[in-house]
């Protein structure tokens, strides 16, 4: 394997400015670095990207921190911060932050010793004054993605998850719907909390008395969505419609509701949120609120590969708001409804 060494000989340079060449810094002639990336071709020369970062004080790194990898929701984000990072030259290293907060808190930790020159983190569950304390205890910049933040210290991407449930509720609201299961996503991270306090104000300012039998708990999986059903109808409270707080939980809601006989819509109808890509292939194909993933992490890219170049930056909050996807899983009320 080639050395600079190597590269030294090949070229008549110094070791020191061939290094200036490796790693961009100092003055160095555009024929002697021609020279130089010439040789170290010629060799098969790779430079040693931790020696790189430690002479540049950058790595060309840019790190992401997930809760998990399941779900095409995820998927989407993983694949355009890879682009991003691709169309920057720089990589993208992906950790899994278990979705826990010590997971986020570890997560960033290791990626912080890698050397990143920025970190988006996923963030469900460290509070603000947390990812503040967090961002005091590393150097890279960190990035908080699904958060809606005046911290000045942090930057953040987030959902206005509000505006995204209350589009929900609208909806079902405005069909004549009075009867409405909910089906929350984990009420351990704040984005179950928002999503169901909305389900109980606008119940609440419709005069619509929130039966407890109505409510289950999901954990935004096809499965949790289907035995979230089969909870619901032992209980034998009326509902007309359901409102899952994600799409996956609709999903397996439906499936749940065609086992038992229960026609969607015809009988029951069923709002989701995500616009996930297998929403428009569900049978019925499942009403949904979308959510602008891809430009909020295109957005969230774009700063980091700026941070990590160093450009200066003021800390920057963007919040990004849904609208309704209308598909077949949802219809204004009618006699056959409120029976289930």
């Amino acid at each position: 394997m080639a050395t600079i060494n190597d590269v030294c000989k090949a070229t008549g340079y110094s070791k020191a400015t061939v290094s200036r060449v490796l790693n961009g810094t100092g003055q160095v002639k555009a024929a002697t670095r021609d020279a130089v990336l010439s040789a170290m071709q010629a060799l098969g020369y790779q430079p040693n990207a931790l020696a790189q970062a430690l002479a540049t004080n950058t790595s060309n790194t840019i790190g992401l921190i997930l809760p998990h990898f399941q779900s095409s929701y995820f998927g989407s984000i993983l694949h355009h911060a890879e682009q991003s990072t691709q169309q920057a030259s720089k990589k993208l290293l992906v950790v899994n932050s278990r979705n826990t907060a010590s997971g986020e808190r570890e997560a960033v930790a290791t990626l912080a010793n890698q050397r990143c020159d920025a970190i988006l983190l996923y963030s469900r569950h460290l509070s603000i004054a947390d990812l503040a304390a967090l961002q005091q205890s590393v150097l890279p910049p960190l990035i908080i993605l699904n958060r809606q933040f005046e911290d000045n210290t942090l930057h953040s991407f987030g959902l206005d998850q509000r505006q995204l449930a209350e589009i929900a509720m609208q909806h079902l609201l405005s069909l004549g719907h009075r009867h409405i299961a909910c089906i929350t996503s984990p009420l351990a991270s704040e984005t179950g909390q928002i999503r169901y306090a909305v389900y109980q104000q606008m119940l609440e300012q419709h005069q619509i008395t929130l039966q407890p039998g109505w409510v289950c708990e999901g954990t935004n999986t096809l499965a949790s969505g289907y035995q979230a059903v089969e909870q619901l109808l032992s209980r034998r409270q009326n509902f007309s419609a359901i409102f899952a707080c994600n799409d996956d939980m609709a999903i397996g809601a439906i499936r749940a509701l065609y086992d038992r006989g229960l026609r969607v819509p015809q009988e029951v109808s069923v709002m989701g949120i995500d616009n996930e890509p297998a929403a428009a292939y569900a049978i019925p194909s499942l009403t949904t609120v979308s959510l602008p993933i891809v430009r909020l992490t295109q957005d969230a890219m774009t700063l980091a590969i700026a941070l990590a170049n160093k450009a200066p930056a003021h800390t920057h909050h963007q919040t990004y708001r849904g609208a309704l996807v209308l598909r077949e899983s949802t219809q204004a009320l009618t006699s056959a409804h409120s029976s289930y």
